[in-house]
């Protein structure tokens, strides 16, 4: 029986691991002297999010859909797999 990874667990995996990012901010914090955060946005490859996403994006300037980075996810992916599946590898 083949192993699946669990898509939604990945995510929220990646998530916390853009977190890991304190030494980065404090050295960007450092070397310009401004102040600035991380902010994971992850999203999978099918479009799968995490319950903090709309959070997270209310903390970055501008205006963002989740609908469209959704979209957008999903037709990369798919661009990816019609690339392999045209190649016949």
């Amino acid at each position: 029986m083949a192993g699946a990874i669990p898509v939604k667990s990945y995510v929220t995996q990646k998530e916390a691991e853009h977190l890991r990012y304190k030494s980065l901010r404090i050295r960007i914090q450092r070397l310009w002297n401004i102040k600035c955060m991380v902010t994971p946005v992850v999203i999978g490859a099918i479009g799968i999010v995490t319950r903090v996403l709309k959070k997270n994006l209310e903390a970055v300037p501008g205006t963002h859909s989740i609908d469209s980075l959704q979209k957008a996810a999903v037709l990369g992916t798919s661009n990816i797999i019609r690339k392999v599946l045209q190649s016949g590898t």
